[in-house]
């Protein structure tokens, strides 16, 4: 007795085509979010390194130290020397003073005494970031930090909040730094108290 053999009929193959395509195109929107809520999560975690940095050198060379927000004004994105100070950039640089206009390269001498500096561009662009003083609506650009690594100056960066700008609802961060020179990030959408992610 001979065995018969079944392929998959035009009609069997057509729907299942018909199928993936409808499961890809759901997935599309749910993919495009997911990401761009990963490049919020990276811009907290690059925003925090950098105050890291800034502290640790404080602590380390016992001399104030500031994170500044930067952004150039010839190419977003990048650091040149036509950089001013911004609150609503997520590029930065760690220096002893401000490196407005100075922004290009590592700098052993004054003005600028840069240790670090993070240039945030390309598909970053697709991140909103705002920075603000402790009462939350006055802008700030930098904080600096002393030799014991506390926070000085009357007006630094308290709360930095990152959130997406393409339109569709995007997973809010907010990064924090308190008086004492602590850095955290936390989720403005958490309302359980018990929740480590809550806001304070």
């Amino acid at each position: 007795m001979s065995m018969r053999q079944r392929g998959f009929s035009l009609i069997e193959l057509m729907v299942t085509v018909v199928i993936l395509v409808l499961l890809v195109l759901a997935a599309v929107p749910s993919i495009g979010t997911w990401l761009d809520n990963t490049r919020i999560r990276n811009q907290g975690d690059s925003l925090i390194g950098g105050l890291q940095a800034a502290r640790a050198e404080a602590v380390r060379t016992n001399q104030n130290v500031s994170l500044w927000l930067v952004t150039s004004t010839s190419t977003p994105g990048a650091l040149d020397d036509t950089c001013v100070l911004s609150n609503t950039s997520a590029s930065w640089v760690t220096s002893v003073a401000s490196p407005a206009s100075h922004c290009a390269g590592w700098q052993t001498t004054s003005p600028a005494l840069i240790f670090s500096s993070r240039a945030m561009g390309g598909d970053n662009a697709r991140v909103s970031v705002k920075a603000w003083q402790s009462d939350g609506t006055t802008a700030a650009t930098s904080v600096t930090f002393n030799g014991f690594g506390r926070v000085s100056g009357s007006t630094p960066i308290a709360k930095i909040e990152l959130d997406g700008t393409g339109g569709a609802t995007y997973r809010k961060l907010t990064v924090l730094v308190s008086s004492s020179g602590s850095v955290s990030m936390c989720d403005p959408a958490v309302t359980s108290s018990t929740d480590p992610r809550k806001c304070p």
